[in-house]
């Protein structure tokens, strides 16, 4: 069947996209965590500067046609050009989809990286509040943080084992909740000083509208906000 001019308009843009634009790299290791909706993945880049990143990056990659999907590296090695996601899966989207599909030693495409305009306060006190959505956003602005005394992170995280995972695999320990109304209880007890703490709201719009409204009821000011939906 002979394709229409609107798709066959489309093939010659996607074809462009692929051979001007698009860079490539490798994967080096997948893992899914057990009893969870995470995968990290490992990756070389060998196209993206590294070097050059001053603010928390994202990365623009190509998971299926005209889809593009921003994941940011939780961390990364300039000299050796590689970099781990982590990406939650739960939900079949092109995104999780693609990151279910990869295997170890597969090409992945990339359109471009950016900065998320984030970066940690240079004296203040870090408070990092995201889920699981926004896991990687939160570990690049502890690697990010330092020294790092000065980052503490409180998570709504999807489980009790994504929980007891987080715990077993990074030398420290976030605040761990397993729903809403806990995470804000937690941060109305923590008595942050005003003047001196800066908060970094990460993940689902719900969840960051409302914790923007609790930290200005108590006089906060130095909010940082960075959403990840739709």
């Amino acid at each position: 069947m002979e394709l229409s001019i609107a798709r066959q308009f489309k093939n010659k843009v996607q074809n462009v996209i692929n051979h001007r634009l698009l860079k490539q790299g490798k994967v080096l290791d997948i893992r899914y965590w057990p009893n969870s909706p995470l995968i990290e993945i490992d990756l070389h880049l060998p196209g993206a500067a590294m070097h050059q990143w001053s603010e928390v990056p994202a990365i623009k990659f190509n998971v299926g046609e005209w889809y593009f999907r921003d994941y940011t590296p939780f961390g990364w090695d300039a000299e050796t050009s590689t970099c781990s996601l982590l990406i939650d899966a739960a939900h079949n989207g092109p995104g999780s989809c693609w990151a279910k599909s990869l295997t170890i030693g597969q090409t992945v495409q990339y359109l471009k990286t950016e900065s998320t305009h984030q970066t940690p306060h240079g004296t203040h006190l870090v408070v990092a509040l995201g889920d699981n959505t926004s896991l990687a956003h939160l570990l690049a602005l502890r690697q990010m943080t330092l020294p790092a005394i000065r980052f503490t992170c409180a998570v709504l995280t999807d489980s009790a084992a994504t929980g007891q995972l987080l715990k077993s695999y990074f030398p420290w320990s976030p605040a761990l909740h397993l729903n809403e109304d806990a995470l804000v209880n937690w941060l109305l007890t923590e008595q942050y000083c005003t003047d001196h703490t800066s908060f970094y709201l990460t993940g689902n719009k719900a969840l960051v509208v409302r914790l923007r409204k609790v930290l200005k009821s108590l006089g906060h000011f130095n909010i940082k906000i960075k959403g990840f939906w739709g």
